[in-house]
């Protein structure tokens, strides 16, 4: 188990907590996670720690959302997360972290930026495949580096319209595989562990609890509401990244 300060403890159960939200269908919660706990120890470190949290977190959010989620959207982006998956692996000690985080939080502004100024809520829009291969394999490449697929995702599936519940479970579903995908190559580059297994248990709690809490919000707030918040969530988390990854 880790070794934490009582604040360590706070920070991790906050990140913990950020977890769960996500898989109770607010993704733009995940993005925040390792950030997070990137305060009281390395961000790889980070990375490492909250995978289990994440896997755990994530079979009470495909329970939540087992009926609601957009089946053309998954068999679109799920092979293009894997080739991402993939190509994370593969470049795990080529590419620098910095560049992958800058990368993320320019795409993350840009096209919040564009959402704010031109989205409007419309009719339900089918989800094109080009797109969906292209945002998807970006999204599993930047949540093997750092569980930061959101603003890929998002960036594909704002404009598509979907009902809130959809959105939410859609993310959910996809990123419950994500993460079940990435679990081999983690423990292959040795930032899954027996060391970090016990505090990442604990973690998964407060994640796991917090599940239902997401998914009451997003039952309860008005879906133009929950896309504006969405949209914003996505423009603040992007430029903290692009702040990381240009100043620290």
């Amino acid at each position: 188990m880790l070794e934490l300060t009582t604040s360590g403890w706070a920070i991790a159960l906050l990140a913990a907590v950020m977890v769960g939200l996500s898989k109770g269908g607010i993704p733009m919660a995940a993005s925040i996670s390792v950030p997070v706990l990137a305060v009281v120890m390395n961000p790889v470190e980070a990375a490492g720690l909250l995978l289990p949290v994440y896997i755990i977190a994530d079979m009470f959010g495909l329970w939540a959302y087992r009926k609601e989620f957009d089946k053309r959207v998954l068999l679109i982006m799920i092979p293009a997360t894997t080739i991402g998956i993939g190509i994370g692996w593969a470049t795990a000690e080529i590419v620098p972290e910095r560049w992958v985080t800058l990368m993320v939080g320019g795409i993350g502004v840009a096209f919040s930026l564009n959402a704010l100024l031109r989205h409007k809520m419309g009719a339900r829009q089918e989800a094109k495949v080009a797109p969906g291969l292209f945002w998807g394999t970006i999204a599993g490449f930047t949540s093997f580096v750092s569980h930061s697929g959101a603003p890929p995702f998002q960036t594909y599936t704002i404009p598509l319209n979907l009902p809130k519940q959809v959105f939410a479970g859609t993310a959910t579903v996809l990123f419950s595989y994500v993460n079940l995908a990435k679990l081999g190559p983690y423990i292959a580059l040795g930032e899954v562990n027996w060391h970090s297994l016990g505090t990442a248990l604990i973690l998964a709690v407060p994640a796991s609890a917090s599940v239902f809490l997401g998914v009451w919000l997003v039952k309860r707030m008005p879906t133009v509401i929950f896309y504006k918040i969405v949209i914003w969530a996505l423009l603040l988390i992007s430029l903290k990244l692009v702040q990381q990854s240009l100043f620290t």
